[in-house]
């Protein structure tokens, strides 16, 4: 099973240009993916640099055999009343049994700016892996605060998700309470907006690997951040990563980084699980 995940910056290269036909096109280069998890996807806000339109039907029309789920954590309104959203999508060709969008935490910080962040889940089948759970987030930037807080949600999420793939609930046969697809098995990805060295990221390998050293060893993580467009700090960083389950740990066999592409000011995490 492969996957991708990018912090597209709504899809906004650094020539200021807006293409998602761009953004699938350099995912496709990394490799066949059968999921990809894309951060900072826009709609409706018409204002923004590039003039980002309706991104989620885009990809949508781009992806012929893919579901596309686009989880919104900013849903808002502009004075004249139209609707403007701003989140993640997961866009899978695997069957997919459940969707989750979970909101995070956004304790009140006032010294920095900030906006709400969200958790899209899918509960999946990979004819590879079996059942598992696809999660992508955009934690927040500004704040680590909320960074933090954010971190714990996630791991809690998981946990809770363990709780009940040990301990399912009772089946109803109808409705809303048929039964459920319940895993431990998890792939958390997107971009954390921490380095490898924050405290916020030991807190999700409380639970969690970080694929990098799966396959690299010791050798530090390839920069995901600060690459080319220089505006937010004068180092390249990582702050795309990718965290897997114990039970998956062991079947990572690549995750690599598009360190060339300049279709956002993030670059592009793939990696690749085998038998």
């Amino acid at each position: 099973m492969k996957l991708v995940t990018w912090n597209t910056q709504w899809c906004c290269g650094l020539d200021g240009v807006v293409s998602p036909q761009r953004i699938v096109e350099g995912a496709r280069a990394m490799g066949d993916f059968d999921v990809l998890c894309l951060q900072e996807i826009a709609s409706g806000y018409g204002a923004m640099p590039g003039g980002p339109g309706d991104q989620p039907a885009e990809l949508s029309a781009l992806l012929p055999g893919f579901q596309l789920f686009f989880g919104a954590a900013v849903d808002e309104f502009d004075p004249e009343g139209r609707r403007q959203r701003f989140g993640n999508v997961i866009a899978t060709r695997l069957p997919v049994s459940r969707v989750q969008h979970h909101p995070l935490p956004w304790p009140a910080d006032p010294d920095v700016t900030s906006m709400p962040r969200m958790c899209t889940v899918l509960t999946l089948t990979s004819p590879e892996l079996g059942p598992l759970r696809v999660m992508t987030t955009h934690l927040e930037y500004y704040s680590s605060k909320q960074r933090t807080a954010q971190a714990r949600a996630l791991l809690a999420l998981h946990a809770e998700a363990c709780e009940q793939a040990a301990a399912p609930p009772k089946a109803d046969y109808e409705g809303p309470f048929q039964p459920k697809l319940h895993t431990k098995e998890v792939i958390l990805c997107g971009d954390f907006n921490m380095g490898a060295s924050d405290p916020a990221h030991a807190t999700l390998r409380e639970r969690l690997r970080d694929a990098w050293p799966l396959v690299h060893g010791n050798a530090p993580h390839a920069p995901t951040f600060r690459l080319f467009d220089r505006r937010y700090g004068p180092d390249p960083v990582s702050y795309d990563f990718v965290f897997v389950s114990d039970g998956l740990a062991p079947r990572v066999r690549r995750i690599e980084v598009d360190l060339a592409t300049r279709a956002s000011d993030h670059q592009p995490v793939f990696v690749e699980f085998g038998d």
